[in-house]
């Protein structure tokens, strides 16, 4: 694990960008990472699963998740999907970060990163 706050964002995503402004408010040291140049490895994303479920990682409202279906994302194996994560970024909701301690967040939710980077 890192010692630093790891954060994948896309730049034309305004829940990234308002996740970003908020942890720049708060001075919340974080390495940041394009989501669709540099997604989060199969390891990362493995550990994501375990921690929150498989169906969370998908970002739904999505042009990849769409254009792939629902039915075909249901029907992937976990290592199928991990494979399918860890190649196209814009499947993985965002943003998508993992905290010194392996806690990992997923989207914005000011309240569980509030309680969450409190710590």
């Amino acid at each position: 694990m890192s010692d630093r706050l790891r954060v994948w964002s896309y730049n034309r995503c305004s829940t990234c960008r308002r996740a970003l402004a908020w942890l720049q408010d708060r001075g919340q040291d974080h390495d940041l990472f394009d989501i669709t140049s540099d997604p989060p490895l199969a390891a990362d994303l493995a550990h994501a699963m375990d921690q929150l479920g498989r169906k969370a990682l998908f970002n739904t409202s999505g042009q990849s998740y769409r254009a792939l279906g629902a039915a075909a994302v249901k029907a992937m194996s976990d290592a199928e999907a991990l494979e399918a994560l860890s190649i196209d970024g814009k499947l993985i909701k965002r943003p998508f970060v993992i905290c010194p301690d392996g806690t990992v967040l997923v989207g914005f939710k000011p309240e569980v990163w509030s309680e969450t980077l409190s710590g």
